[in-house]
């Protein structure tokens, strides 16, 4: 699998990493993103992280979720 690319983004990529990481690790809102990146002095709405997560989400969504049938140790 190749690692996602992150061409044109306004952000720094570990800006957009860490957004659609909380929203598919945690099964947070988009808003609930939005809020906790404010918390720490990120201003970007939800909507560019609903983009983000459209783009980039699947890759990341297939590395986080563990696969069916296996069970954590």
């Amino acid at each position: 699998m190749s690692a996602p690319t992150y061409k044109n983004h306004r952000y720094p990529i570990e800006i957009v990493a860490r957004a659609i990481w909380l929203y598919f690790r945690f099964n947070l809102s988009l808003r609930d993103v939005e809020e906790m990146l404010l918390d720490r002095g990120i201003v970007v709405s939800y909507e560019t992280i609903r983009r983000w997560c459209r783009k980039h989400g699947p890759d990341y969504a297939r590395r986080i979720r563990p696969a069916h049938g296996i069970s954590p140790s």
